[in-house]
């Protein structure tokens, strides 16, 4: 009997894996995607990216423009003054311009829309004005251009509604609140969900600046923007390998460390930079996680030999000395980095200027050669 029962269990295992792995839903190749969407509307041509990898743009007669995102939401622009055409799919968002009293809860976007001359465009924050780096927008904020209307998980849906919010900008953290999504959408607030941060080259990251370029109207002051950072980018990584190694990390509340991915963008700019993220193998390339937590002592194990070691503030704040980081656990003071003084820290606005990517693989290009001052973006710790 018991061993039937074990064997029956074992079935169901076997069983519930099955259905999990056949029902999960598999990578969406926008190269695939559709753009035949309408009887109205002739294609025309799509939008060129270089690096981006997470959207795409088809352009159609009359200056519709449809965008498509690698989880296959998609969204029609439709130009100031036309209607939405004839036999639109029901999956597919109208976007109607112009795209005024948009909300932005993706923090990373901000400075995309400061950078194109767009911040008029924007009316509501997830974000108290204490909390921007991007010194525009704090601005706006105190002159009670931009308010505050609530944190991503929960915005002030009454404050949105009164003003007309014409769009919603998340990022993926929405998807452990799907209800805020489902709530705005019901109220007719269209929302575009910002995947920026899964691009695996940093200047796919940046590249996202001509979606909002597109969306606000301003595409060819996005266009001269990514042009600028792909120019500071080509300089940059030009520099020559040095094989010195770099760990970037961060040591939660439980005391477990989170590193990035080696697929991750922060790896690819250490390496742009001259350097070498210290983990050569770290995570599955077909999964879409950029960061992975792990032991202490694991991290100890795999990270203790890196020449540098480069603590990121943007989750729990800077750090004054390397006395308060070597406080955080007794191993690290064994790490040959931390023997050498060889240890920075990040600036907290590091995340949301994400048009200066640039300038940080010129900060830790600095930091392998050794000339540490006019670093922007990181800094010593003595």
């Amino acid at each position: 009997m018991l061993k039937r029962l074990c064997m029956l269990l074992v079935m169901v295992i076997l069983l519930s894996m099955f259905t999990a792995c056949a029902g999960g839903e598999q990578p969406f190749d926008l190269a695939e995607r559709e753009t035949d969407i309408s009887p109205d509307l002739t294609f025309e041509r799509s939008m060129p990216l270089d690096y981006a990898t997470e959207f795409a743009v088809d352009y159609y007669d009359g200056g519709y423009a449809l965008i498509t995102v690698s989880t296959q939401d998609r969204y029609l622009v439709i130009p100031e003054g036309l209607s939405a055409p004839a036999g639109l799919p029901e999956d597919i968002v109208p976007l109607f311009q112009p795209l005024d009293n948009i909300y932005i809860a993706a923090s990373a976007v901000m400075d995309m829309f400061v950078t194109i001359d767009a911040l008029d465009s924007v009316r509501f924050s997830a974000l108290q004005a204490s909390s921007w780096y991007v010194q525009p927008a704090r601005e706006a904020m105190e002159a009670g251009e931009i308010l505050f209307a609530g944190k991503h998980s929960t915005p002030d849906y009454e404050q949105i509604l009164t003003e007309g919010c014409g769009l919603a900008v998340e990022n993926t953290m929405i998807y452990h609140n799907p209800e805020v999504k489902e709530q705005l959408e019901k109220f007719g607030i269209p929302v575009l969900i910002d995947y920026s941060s899964y691009e695996d080259n940093p200047l796919g990251r940046t590249e996202w600046v001509k979606l909002y370029g597109l969306l606000t109207g301003h595409e060819d002051e996005a266009e001269a923007a990514f042009a600028a950072e792909q120019a500071a980018f080509e300089a940059i990584s030009k520099a020559e390998a040095t094989g010195k190694t770099v760990a970037f990390f961060y040591i939660n509340v439980n005391g477990e460390v989170n590193v990035r991915s080696t697929t991750d963008y922060i790896p690819k700019m250490i390496e742009m930079a001259g350097g070498k993220y210290i983990f050569e193998d770290l995570g599955a390339k077909d999964e879409t996680a950029s960061t992975i937590t792990m032991q202490m002592e694991d991290f100890y194990a795999q990270a203790k030999d890196a020449d540098y070691i480069i603590y990121n503030s943007t989750i729990d704040g800077e750090l004054n000395d390397l006395a308060e980081l070597n406080a955080k656990s007794p191993l690290l003071e064994k790490f040959r980095a931390v023997q050498q003084g060889n240890v920075f820290c990040t600036t907290k606005n590091l995340y949301q200027e994400t048009m200066e990517l640039g300038t940080f693989i010129s900060d830790i290009n600095r930091l392998l050669s050794g000339e540490t001052d006019g670093m922007t973006y990181i800094y010593k710790l003595e």
